[in-house]
């Protein structure tokens, strides 16, 4: 291959197609933007406007809950801990946590706190400290000879009260399961 021979590949560069350069060019008086009025300008435009019929946007239902504070947490799996362990950044006989795992690169920020997840394998014996863990992330913590410490969340009494409110008002409402014996 010489340098003459170099070419890109076919269709990675477009030419522009240049509009309004007269009735020849195919794209010439109103560059294919129809008539006059409001679609023909630059700028403001009739978001979803369907001539009266009820829009699709609005057709169509709405779906799902977000809640507006949620929390976001670093997820971080077993066997990534490990691999920080056999490299030497995390030392297993110091306790780790969110400071411990930013510090060694494995997350980013500490966003709300840190959720360990099971995926992977955990040979080392660690004693960690984060805010929520899976049932086998837990199970495989324990079996390393390891331990987790969770960080308590903030309960605030009128969460405590609505959250038995609320209990109390669905075991009223509840209707009793007929047993079998009563065929």
């Amino acid at each position: 291959m010489r340098l003459n021979e170099l070419k890109d590949n076919p269709g990675s560069r477009k030419v522009r197609v240049r509009v309004g350069r007269g009735i020849g060019s195919g794209m010439g008086k109103q560059a294919g933007r129809g008539g006059k009025g409001q679609t023909a300008r630059s700028g403001v435009r009739l978001g979803g406007f369907e001539g009266g019929q009820m829009p699709l946007h609005r057709r169509l239902p709405k779906r799902g809950f977000n809640k507006r504070n949620r929390k976001e947490f670093n997820e971080i799996n077993l066997g990534r801990l490990q691999a920080a362990v056999d490299a030497k950044v995390i030392d297993a006989g110091k306790p780790v946590d969110a400071g411990v795992l930013l510090a060694a690169g494995l997350i980013r920020r500490t966003l709300d706190g840190v959720r360990l997840l099971g995926d992977g394998e955990l040979k080392a014996k660690l004693a960690l400290t984060v805010n929520h863990a899976s049932a086998k992330a837990k199970a495989a913590v324990e079996q390393a000879g390891g331990s987790i410490a969770l960080i308590e969340k903030k309960v605030l009494a009128a969460d405590v009260a609505k959250r038995e409110k609320t209990a109390a008002k669905r075991a009223k409402t509840a209707k009793p399961k007929a047993s079998a014996s009563e065929d």
